[in-house]
This record gives structure tokens, C-alpha cells and sequence, in this order.
């Protein structure tokens, strides 16, 4: 057997491409080679309700102003004083203590909610030992910097019951919870040690 001679690919004899199929998948892909019966839109510059007035009310044309300058005005605070600013001022620049008020008194109105709508008594300390269940009122906060979890979930109380004491929960005996830090709910549950809440009822906002 002759052995096959091979075409040699030069540049003066350059080797035939093949020929891209219209349906192979490599081809390039454009509007034309996928729906090429599409009509064009029409263009944006050859509308013709390009500036019309739909609709206008009293007269327009042709206002004149005239003014002298500001000469003889006198600006005056509209409002009491205390309501206005009258110096610099820190834009976005809030100090932790007036944070520290605002969501303490967030807690309180919430409180109130949750008091009226779940028809609750008044609420106990969870910093004190109670053999029978009590309902306390606070904040969902986190042991550890990590993810919270079951293990992890603490209650922040209130200022007014428990003076913003801490204590970690026991959530085995719900059936079914949803919690983030910073959620602000009241439990109910028995505290036998003072140590830990063992949480039976959840009431949301």
C-alpha cells in the first residue's frame, strides 16, 4: 500500500475553511438568524405625538415676575424654636445614649401593643426567680457573635421591668418559632433557677 500523500497548507496555497452550517450551534448568534420575520420597530424620531400638550389648566403664557433684589425681607422661624435648627448641625451623627432612649421607648409602645392585642397582665422581671410561668417583655439578642441559633437565643428586657438585664431562653417546649435579633416580643415561661427561661407561649408583634 502507497502511503497517502498530504496535502500541504501554505501560504500561498492555503487549506479550504470549512463552511459554518446555519444550524450548527458554534454559528454567531444575531436577531436575523433567529427570527428573521420579525418587522422592525418603528423609530423613536418618527413619532408624531412627539411634545404634544394632552392637557392644561389656567393660563400660562406669558408670566411675568419682578423682583428688587431681597431688599427689605426679613426670613422668620415658622414654628417654635426648639422645632428648628439655628446652628450647625451633624447630619447621620447620632450618640448611643439618644439611640439607647429611642429603642427603649420603642420596646415600651410595642409593649402596650402586645399588652392590649393579646389581652396579657402586667409584665415580670426576668431577672427574678418565678416557679409559676410569668410573661416578660424584651428584646431577641444573640450569646456570641455567630449565627443565632436555638442555643444561642437571649432576652434583653425591658428598662422599666428588668432594667435591660439579660437571660438565655429555652425554646424545646415551642412547637414552632421564628426569631432575628433585635425582635422585640413578649414570652411567657417559668425562670425556677433565675438562670435561664424556659419559654411555653410567644406572642409577636
Amino acid at each position: 500500500q502507497g502511503s497517502q500523500k498530504r496535502n500541504n497548507s501554505t501560504p500561498e496555497n492555503p487549506r479550504p475553511k470549512r463552511t459554518l452550517s446555519s444550524r450548527s450551534p458554534y454559528a454567531l448568534f444575531s436577531p436575523t438568524s433567529f427570527s428573521p420575520s420579525v418587522t422592525p420597530s418603528q423609530k423613536y424620531t418618527s413619532r408624531s405625538s412627539r411634545g404634544e400638550v394632552v392637557a392644561s389648566f389656567g393660563s400660562v403664557r406669558g408670566p411675568s415676575w419682578n423682583g428688587d433684589g431681597g431688599r427689605g425681607c426679613t426670613p422668620q422661624l415658622f414654628g417654635s424654636p426648639e422645632e428648628n435648627l439655628t446652628k450647625s448641625y451633624k447630619f447621620m451623627f447620632q450618640k448611643a445614649f439618644d439611640v439607647r432612649e429611642a429603642l427603649c421607648w420603642r420596646i415600651e409602645e410595642l409593649g402596650d401593643a402586645l399588652k392590649s392585642h393579646h389581652q396579657l397582665d402586667d409584665f415580670a422581671s426576668v431577672l427574678l426567680p418565678a416557679q409559676e410561668p410569668v410573661t416578660v417583655l424584651g428584646q431577641i439578642g444573640c450569646d456570641s457573635n455567630g449565627k443565632l441559633n436555638a442555643k444561642s437565643v437571649v432576652l434583653e428586657g425591658d428598662r422599666e421591668h428588668s432594667s435591660g438585664g439579660q437571660i438565655p431562653l429555652d425554646l424545646s417546649e415551642l412547637k414552632e418559632y421564628s426569631l432575628f435579633p433585635g425582635q422585640i416580643v413578649a414570652l411567657e415561661g417559668t425562670n425556677a433557677t433565675g438562670r435561664r427561661m424556659v419559654v411555653s407561649k410567644l406572642y409577636e408583634v
